[in-house]
């Protein structure tokens, strides 16, 4: 401390025309030779804003000549931290204007944070139109000080407190240099990875090691070409618990997996303190079905982490919050978890192994880094979410409750991620799924940034300080922003090895555009160089094929054609992608309890784009008018797209039907007028959204017609809308009507619907089909 305090003195006892000779020329005038010997000690110097020098001295403005190395030195930056004040309170008003409300899925506004990542998104202009910093090898002290000092003025995370707009700027003095992989050198970290080194014989175990074999492939620029002109070759496989599986891939010799009966954890080659954690928090989960030889995975779980483990990208569509949702959500927090741990050990060690480095010698043996640090991209759609991740990977890296791992803004993250369980209100009845769906923290608009070490985890890491980010697609929209916003940050994804997106379908729900964009953003180079140690990042960074090297995990509760397309067009893995692909045998048709007459009206369209007009066409032509009697009125009509729906309601008005209309973003005044007018007949339509009922659940009493505008997206929808059909006194239920449109680009929908033998008849025939439902079906 004493060393850099006497840094720190000579750099505030240098004048206004010092500094300015400091930033010009990279290095102090040859009158303090102190400076200088530091300057070539590669000590770091900063200076942001120094103030405009004043008329300097013959003797001190001589021309000199700028020899390449002090052309180096030209275009790396340099702020002196005595100055440093200054550009701290000017980063402080602009957070403090920045704090925004925006509309979130529902329509309700929600004032928007500046997290960690946030944080550093604001300061990318300021980092640009300032000097350059510079630092020199791995494992300096020094770096590591510019790291902290870098990460303090950047703002390494800041809270809105939305009821009193106050912004707390985050700062951890006293963890950062701990936190920092590249410049720190840790002991114990490198005592354990080294202990997993000598276990056997190393050589055979780093090349077995799936970790290794994944990352240190090297690819050729033929076989980039190649994956990216050519069509994926596809085989089938069927798994004793996933069931059929579609394996893919472009390059040539891709052995497809087989499902393991028996996994040996000590076999999965787990990172250390995982081999004993695993079992115990997974204990939950496992009962006397499992084989004596198997303690430590489900049947699901087992199955998944085979996969996973080898780094082929994942689509699981049959994720259920009821039934299989944690048991997922263990599984691949377990392979992030152990992949981040790898990559850490693996550089620490590189990082003790350059110390007794000779100089001159090669360093590209180090090569174990990206452009950036963040490893693990997962994309969860609530706060609570992220609670139960963040729980996961502390139990999973604290060996016994004795020894304590330190969590870093713990009670922090409890009160924001947490939730008040008096909140909810009192003698709510609503379906299991949805108490499951919509449990806990339901806010859709966060992002928080992790740093871990095997000893300890950083909650609220700024983004480039941290090995796994989790957000939700708004979180992360809001911070990538669109083309030609001053204020965007999409760096920090450049180098991302294991994107994990979890129940995609609510995606659906809220902004499936989000997804998209964030697709669109993630493994691009880099604007920014952040400092990186360009002789320790990976050819495959350097190369930009990054892409072809991330393993991508998608879950999801069902099939849809949005996410499939994200799958097969946005997933590079060389590796290649393993699809679940089971077929519905029966649909939720099935589930209907009430007597009810179902007709299939099929429309007829040349694409999928112009099945938008062609289904609203078909509509308004031959369904709509069949229910304009008087005597066809309480009939609700179920819409999935809300464009649809403004579509219908539009011209509901202009030819002034006698209807009412209820959507995601109807204030609850106007849900209660237009249930009642509804429920007494005195509107003879109801417009109603798929995504209210996502959202609310309500039970819409009074239908005695009901035409689905579009199958809907989840499945079980259909019969929850149906059962709301309730028999009357009048004896009227024997009028009730039920029509569905549907085309051939609906077949995944249709076979969620009614099972898949019947939809392949359906879709052969192209007469419309009745089908009588008497809850036994």
């Amino acid at each position: 401390m004493g060393k850099r305090r006497s840094e720190r003195e000579l750099l505030r006892g240098l004048s206004k025309k010092q500094k300015k000779h400091l930033k010009e020329f990279g290095e102090e005038h040859p009158f303090h030779d102190k400076l200088l010997l530091l300057l070539h000690s590669c000590f770091l110097f900063q200076s942001e804003n120094s103030d405009k020098s004043s008329a300097e001295s013959d003797s001190e403005t001589e021309v000199e000549q700028v020899s390449v190395y002090h052309k180096l030195l030209a275009t790396l930056k340099t702020s002196p931290e005595s100055e440093s004040e200054e550009e701290e309170d000017e980063s402080e008003s602009e957070d403090a204007g920045e704090s925004e409300t925006e509309m979130d899925s529902e329509g309700s506004q929600e004032t928007g944070e500046a997290d960690g990542g946030e944080e550093d998104k604001n300061h990318v202009p300021e980092q640009e139109e300032g000097s350059l910093s510079f630092s020199c090898a791995l494992g300096t002290t020094d770096a590591a000080e510019q790291m902290l000092g870098q990460d303090q003025a950047d703002g390494a995370d800041s809270s809105c407190d939305p009821s009193h707009g106050v912004i707390e700027e985050f700062t951890d003095v006293k963890h950062e240099s701990e936190f920092s992989l590249e410049t720190n050198f840790m002991e114990e970290e490198s005592a354990d990875c080294n202990a997993d080194k000598g276990d056997g014989n190393p050589s055979q175990a780093f090349s077995e090691d799936p970790f290794k074999q994944h990352m240190d492939k090297e690819l050729e620029e033929k076989e980039v070409e190649k994956m990216s002109a050519l069509p994926r070759t596809s085989s089938q496989s069927k798994w004793p618990r996933l069931g059929q599986l579609t394996f893919s891939s472009t390059l040539e010799k891709r052995k497809t997996l087989k499902a393991d009966k028996e996994v040996d954890v000590k076999q999965l080659y787990l990172h250390k303190p995982l081999e004993s954690t695993w079992p115990k928090v997974n204990k939950q989960f496992l009962c006397s079905v499992n084989k004596p030889g198997d303690t430590s995975f489900t049947p699901l779980q087992r199955e998944l982490f085979c996969v996973m483990n080898t780094y082929w990208d994942l689509f699981y569509p049959e994720r259920n919050a009821l039934t299989n949702g944690e048991e997922i959500r263990h599984a691949y927090c377990l392979h992030a978890l152990n992949h981040v741990l790898k990559a850490n050990a693996q550089v620490l060690s590189n990082n003790a192994k350059r110390r007794h480095q000779k100089p001159g010698a090669d360093s590209d043996d180090y090569r174990d880094q990206g452009l950036t640090r963040p490893k693990v991209l997962m994309i969860v759609p609530f706060r609570e979410c992220a609670l139960r991740i963040v729980h996961i990977f502390i139990s999973l890296l604290e060996v016994n409750d004795k020894k304590k791992i330190d969590v870093s803004n713990k009670k922090r993250f409890k009160g924001e991620f947490g939730s008040d369980p008096e909140e909810k209100p009192p003698n709510l009845k609503r379906p299991e799924d949805y108490e499951a769906v919509f449990a806990g923290n339901i806010d859709d608009h966060f992002r928080i940034g992790v740093a871990i070490l095997q000893k300890s985890v950083r909650l609220y890491a700024p983004f480039y300080s941290s090995d796994i980010i989790i957000a939700s697609p708004l979180g992360m929209r809001t911070i990538i922003g669109a083309e030609g916003e001053k204020k965007r940050d999409f760096d920090f994804l450049s180098s991302i090895e294991i994107l994990i997106i979890d129940q995609a379908d609510i995606y659906l729900m809220q902004n499936w555009e989000h997804v998209l964009h964030l697709m669109k953003h993630i493994n691009l180079l880099p604007l920014d160089s952040h400092g990186v140690d360009f002789s320790r990042v990976r050819m495959l960074n350097l190369n930009n094929w990054s892409k072809y090297y991330r393993q991508t995990l998608l879950f999801s509760a069902l099939q849809d054609p949005q996410i499939n397309s994200v799958f097969n067009k946005h997933c590079f893995n060389y590796t290649g992608q393993v699809a679940v692909r089971n077929v519905p045998l029966s649909g939720s048709i099935s589930h209907v309890v009430v007597q009810l007459p179902h007709v299939f009206r099929r429309l007829e369209a040349e694409n999928s784009t112009s099945v938008i007009d062609t289904r609203f066409q078909f509509f308004i032509d031959k369904v709509l008018p069949e229910y304009r009697d008087a005597i066809m009125s309480h009939t609700l009509i179920y819409v999935p797209s809300y464009f649809d729906y403004v579509r219908l309601r539009n011209y509901f008005k202009k030819e002034d039907l006698n209807f009412t209309h209820i959507c995601e973003y109807t204030k609850k005044a106007g849900v209660c007028r237009a249930r009642r007018f509804f429920l007494k007949g005195e509107k003879q339509f109801l417009l109603f959204t798929e995504r209210f009922h996502f959202y609310k659940r309500y039970v819409i009493k009074g239908i005695r017609n009901l035409i689905f505008y579009e199958l809907p997206t989840y499945s079980h929808f259909y019969s929850e809308i149906c059962n709301m059909m309730k028999a009357t006194d009048n004896g009227v239920d024997a009028t009730w009507t039920c029509t569905v449109l549907y085309s051939k680009y609906d077949a995944q929908k249709l076979a969620a619907v009614v099972g898949i033998d019947r939809t392949a008849q359906m879709l052969q025939s192209k007469k419309n089909v009745h089908l009588f439902v008497t809850g036994e079906n």
